[in-house]
């Protein structure tokens, strides 16, 4: 969704700098993989299993001062500044402020990963958990929530804040570049902010591209349990892919304000009736009380979570890691250009206190809502039910799993095939959303890029999702292997650069803050100055409030 902000003339000149290298790197990415499947497919295992490896202290850490920094700004002084002109007012009120974080909440992955994440979690326990099925069950719930939880939107804070910083409060371009702006200053107009731009883009692509072949790898398996194809092939999730993303083409081509807010608005609408009916339909009592349970599980267990390395787990514990945590800590930041916009695009008037924990805790409940009603239905199902979605193997369906629980609750055709369906409209809500967002970052900030270069962008997204997927199969995989590793790895340049934006925005705010104090300073000043006078009767001079305003802030 774009930022409504004007353009300073240097936009003009550094769209064809951003727009052209980043869709080389791009092409030629899909050049070797068509050429090369196999030799990528070689190339990205090894990656998995030696530098994803050993990441994850990195991430971890990095995510944990995601946290830290959120809410340092938040809660100190800091956080009184306003995202816009002083005194100016939230452009939208605080319920569609809220209903349009949900939104941005909602996608894909937790389409995908709903049933899928804790099932795994409970049939295969994070190394180090407890012995018996209710340990099993709770720490498939702690690391679902870790996952999907406030680590994943203090990734989009750190993002979201400097953008809507730069681009409210300083009315600069939405670029990536101009968050920088107060640590490299005019140097972000050069060959450095250019590169910053590039690594936003490349990086929020392959992000996009892995939401995609998750849901493609979804709908086949939805089609196969349905009995429509005999089995999810590499060729029908290909197949599916183009298909999917000419819906998506046309949507994004008629612009932000018709064909991506008509597929917004039905998705939201059909993702709340899902859970809602499965809710009514599934052990509706349980899933109350386990919900509850789970975020005071979660609350109690939150640092040892947050630190979680597992080091004296060994061979398996550093496994487990790389394809659980380490994969979602890169993903979401890959993911974070993307949603960094949309949120920013939204808080305009927001003070960084509002913003930080709206976006905080808002998108972070409505998720373990969500994860609570399908996956805590699910692990209920294998403990006191019929059982049925893990294999004697003790695996788990991963693509199968959502349509596999749907089938052991009535009318289970009817919600199969709206859940499919569902998952189709959140593929091309992602991919025509996402594509309007990398265009405008590969524009220079124009809110309203070219429609050919949209389209340029979506049939990119798609064609790097077949690829990847082509490339995984080739070597033997699923190709979702391939995609997982490309997020995290191009995740970490990227994840220099939120580095820079938590200084850079800390300097700006901190700045801020300095120069409201002195200005209470000179005003509390002035007005003892003036009682003085008065007390000796004569008569004081006007007192000037030059005080940068921070408005009354709405509760939270």
């Amino acid at each position: 969704m774009p930022v409504q902000a004007g353009l300073r003339p240097d936009s003009a000149i550094t769209a064809p700098r951003v727009f052209w290298p980043a869709a080389a790197i791009i092409s030629v990415f899909v050049v070797l993989a068509v050429a090369l499947p196999e030799r990528l497919g070689d190339t990205l295992t090894t990656l998995n299993d030696t530098v994803i490896g050993d990441l994850g202290w990195f991430y971890v850490l990095l995510v944990s001062a995601f946290i830290a920094f959120s809410l340092w700004v938040a809660y100190s002084p800091l956080g009184r500044v306003v995202l816009g002109k002083d005194d100016e007012e939230p452009e939208f009120g605080l319920k569609s402020w809220f209903a349009m974080l949900f939104a941005a909440g909602m996608g894909i992955g937790l389409v995908f990963w709903g049933v899928a994440e804790p099932l795994n979690h409970f049939a295969s326990p994070p190394p180090g958990t407890a012995d018996g099925e209710a340990a099993a069950a709770r720490a498939a719930m702690d690391s679902t929530f870790l996952h999907w939880g406030l680590h994943a939107w203090g990734i989009y804070v750190v993002v979201g804040l400097s953008i809507a910083y730069a681009v409210h409060r300083k009315g600069r371009p939405v670029s990536i570049r101009w968050a920088l702006e107060p640590i490299f200053g005019d140097r972000v107009k050069g060959t450095l902010g250019d590169v910053i731009d590039v690594i936003a883009i490349v990086g929020t692509l392959f992000g996009v591209a892995t939401s995609l072949g998750f849901g493609v790898s979804q709908v086949g398996a939805g089609l196969a349990y349905l009995g429509v194809v005999d089995e999810s092939s590499t060729t029908l999730k290909v197949l599916l892919i183009v298909g999917i993303s000419a819906i998506a083409i046309v949507s994004v081509a008629t612009g932000v304000d018709k064909g991506i807010k008509w597929l917004s608005n039905i998705n939201m609408g059909m993702a709340a009736a899902l859970l809602v009916v499965v809710a009514i339909l599934g052990p509706t009592v349980f899933i109350l009380g386990d919900f509850v349970q789970q975020i005071g599980s979660y609350l109690r267990n939150f640092f040892e979570l947050s630190f979680r390395t597992m080091s004296f787990q060994g061979e398996e514990g550093r496994s487990w890691l790389s394809g659980w945590t380490t994969f979602y800590w890169g993903w979401w930041m890959s993911w974070a250009p993307f949603v960094g916009v949309f949120i920013a695009r939204i808080s305009r008037g927001r003070t960084v206190r509002e913003f930080v924990t709206g976006v905080l805790l808002v998108p972070t409940l409505v998720t373990f809502l969500w994860f609570s009603v399908l996956g805590g239905s699910a692990i209920y199902r294998e403990m006191f039910g019929e059982g049925g979605l893990i294999g004697e193997d003790g695996a788990v369906s991963t693509d199968a799993a959502l349509f596999q629980f749907l089938g052991g609750l009535p009318a289970s055709g009817l919600l199969s095939v709206v859940a499919m369906i569902l998952v189709i409209v959140f593929f091309v809500t992602s991919s025509d959303s996402g594509s309007f967002v990398v265009d405008m970052l590969a524009s220079g900030g124009d809110p309203e890029p070219p429609v050919w270069s949209r389209i340029f962008w979506a049939v990119m997204e798609g064609v790097v999702a077949a690829t990847l997927l082509i490339a995984g199969a080739v070597t033997g995989g699923d190709g979702l292997s391939a995609l997982q590793t490309m997020a995290i790895l191009l995740a970490l340049p990227f994840s220099l650069v939120m580095i820079g934006m938590m200084v850079a925005t800390g300097k700006a705010l901190l700045h801020e803050n300095w120069l409201m104090e002195r200005a209470e300073r000179r005003l509390l000043a002035a007005e003892v100055a003036g009682e003085v006078a008065r007390v000796n009767g004569s008569t004081p001079g006007p007192i000037r409030d030059d005080r940068p305003r921070s408005r009354p802030e709405t509760k939270v």
